[in-house]
């Protein structure tokens, strides 16, 4: 037997198993390769089992580079930041940008400014995370449909592109006139900004799947389901939480601006932005948007554990 016979053997082996549901990682050595050697049982010795390493290091394993890169350049911001304020504005124009310690003793110290901004934005990261949850619902289901019949792409992907075109400035007061100036006006805002990055990522990866492998399942008899579950699912993950990531801090962006004009409901950091804006309150402003910047990177943070957590499977079964 040749390589390459042993090589499509294997594959059309692991569809089989695919297809019949079976998850065991163990597979029979194909005839004509050497099996494994059995470890040699010892009283003194363990056989070292390949996913030590894994969770030895998983989840303190960081390059330091990862850590010490960031560090610098916080530092070299936070530096230049203070040399401005204190050396190059005049006394009276300090107010334009504050120092740093101002900023944190009259925003995150003193404690009404905190829970004020506080509260703000738990509206606000509730707004936002309602619409990144419905715009991944919605954008998923949009992407399989149109990776399943052409027609659908060809119908349904200029107006995702369009929604993406649209000035959101300009349709919030529509969206203000047609549903209120409540919860669910804001939230469609959010969907709005949120859902094509979203569509990208997940079309572009299901139509990623190689067409050796749609062949296999072909040549096994899977139908649509079957090979939208097991085989272009599977693989457009990576590229799908890459969109939710995207997604993530555009949906904050969405919500701050929702906020920012729809003056009635509960108020998020938009409208407190706003009201500090108007008292020249720099402190407070800075805050609010450091804040809200830290909520966006949490979540791009989360969804990056997520793509490194299904990185790390794909290589397992690799």
């Amino acid at each position: 037997m040749t390589a390459a016979t042993a090589r499509s053997a294997t594959a059309a082996t692991l569809v089989a198993a695919v297809m019949a549901g079976d998850n065991s990682t163990e597979a029979a050595p194909l005839s004509g390769a050497t099996a494994a050697p059995e470890p040699v049982a010892d009283a003194g010795l363990r056989t070292p089992d390949p996913g030590d390493h894994r969770k030895l290091r998983w989840p303190f394993a960081i390059a330091p580079i990862r850590i010490i890169a960031p560090v610098t350049v916080f530092v070299l911001v936070i530096s230049a930041w203070t040399v401005v304020s204190h050396f190059v504005l005049a006394a009276d124009s300090r107010f334009l940008l504050p120092p740093p310690e101002s900023v944190l003793s009259k925003g995150l110290l003193n404690a009404a400014t905190r829970t004020e901004i506080l509260t703000a934005l738990g509206a606000t990261v509730q707004i936002a995370l309602t619409g990144l949850a419905i715009a991944i619902v919605l954008g998923v289901a949009f992407a399989v449909l149109m990776s399943q019949a052409r027609w659908a792409e060809y119908s349904l992907y200029p107006y995702a592109v369009i929604l993406q075109t649209i000035p959101v400035l300009a349709v919030v007061p529509l969206f203000g006139f047609w549903f209120g100036y409540e919860f669910g006006s804001r939230v469609i805002v959010c969907v709005m900004v949120s859902l094509f990055p979203v569509i990208t990522n997940t079309l572009f990866g299901l139509k990623s799947v190689q067409p050796a492998e749609h062949d296999l399942f072909t040549l096994h008899g899977a139908n649509r389901w079957q090979r939208l579950l097991k085989l272009q699912l599977p693989a457009a993950l990576p590229a799908m939480i890459t969109g939710f990531k995207i997604s993530a801090g555009m949906a904050i962006i969405g919500s701050i601006v929702a906020d920012f004009f729809f003056r009635q409901g509960d108020p998020g950091i938009g409208r407190m932005i706003d009201v500090y804006r108007q008292r020249l309150a720099t402190e407070e402003l800075l805050t609010a948007l450091l804040l809200s910047s830290l909520v966006g990177l949490i979540l791009f943070w989360a969804f990056d554990f997520l793509a490194a957590r299904v990185d790390r499977a794909h290589g397992k079964r690799a």
